[in-house]
């Protein structure tokens, strides 16, 4: 791991993501004395986690310096309530990297007036170091700051910058939400397996391996999505029979099923997290 500090590091939240987070942290090799977690209910596994890694714990934690960084992992509803005692513990030299959906840097700056604050979207594969993160920083957060937000969200996977924090209503819907509909998908292929008259168990078996090896080919390959689907796609074949059904005879226009009910999906997420920004 690169540009990794040398500082505290004040991980706020334990759970699913914060748990990710904290092991691809120790997997990249950044010493567990650095590493401080405020986490009042943490899964047994995690718990046992932290106390098998050396990672000191507490609400909050003895730490012998300011933070080099506070990395908020907590749900968007809590924030307020878990911010309030975690402000004194800033230094001057503090960045805030909150990964709760939905806040906006002006929420957090209500909180932490005038700090260095970098807001990132995560998604679930960071759980396996495949995820991938947008980040925005304001205008207070310096270029050593970032690069330490960068490289601890690296550890989750890869990373994206935007210039314009109001992008990050369209990350959230596509990769935030993202995992949530190849999922959808691989249920939806199993059923139609079994609604086609395989075993429930062969067709669940048959769709998990057919959508993460595709999965996997996307991202080995160098072509794009849609040539590697014209690629599986003989003309007059069964793969074509199947994708008049989902894209309609041409793939563009009002039969173009697939794609507009994305559209849609992706259209919905969005403005709901604009409603959860407020």
């Amino acid at each position: 791991m690169t540009a990794a500090g040398s500082g505290p590091i004040f991980l706020v939240g334990a759970g699913r993501m914060g748990g990710a987070l904290l092991k691809g942290w120790l997997a990249e090799g950044i010493e567990p004395g650095r590493i401080f977690v405020q986490e009042p209910s943490p899964a047994p596994e995690i718990a046992e986690f932290l106390r098998s890694a050396g990672v000191r714990t507490g609400a909050p934690p003895d730490m012998p310096a300011p933070p080099e960084i506070i990395v908020l992992a907590v749900k968007p509803q809590s924030m307020d309530e878990v911010a309030g005692p975690i402000v004194p513990l800033a230094g001057p030299g503090t960045v805030v990297l909150s990964i709760a959906a939905g806040r906006t840097v002006a929420s957090l700056a209500a909180h932490f007036t005038g700090a260095a604050i970098v807001r990132a979207m995560p998604n679930t594969p960071a759980a396996i170091g495949r995820g991938i993160s947008a980040l925005y920083a304001n205008a207070a957060v310096t270029a050593d700051q970032a690069a330490l937000c960068e490289a601890l969200m690296e550890a989750a996977g890869q990373t994206v910058w935007l210039d314009v924090e109001g992008l990050m209503d369209a990350v959230t819907a596509v990769s935030g939400s993202g995992p949530a509909y190849v999922f959808l998908l691989a249920e939806c292929l199993a059923e139609a397996g079994e609604a086609a008259g395989l075993p429930a168990e062969l067709a669940a078996k048959l769709a998990r391996a057919t959508v993460s090896g595709a999965g996997e080919l996307l991202a080995r390959s160098d072509l794009s999505p849609a040539d590697l689907r014209l690629n599986v796609t003989s003309p007059g074949g069964t793969t074509a029979a199947a994708l008049r059904v989902l894209m309609g005879e041409d793939g563009v226009g009002e039969d173009a099923r697939l794609r507009d009910l994305l559209r849609e999906a992706v259209a919905a997420a969005a403005r709901r997290s604009r409603e959860l920004a407020g």
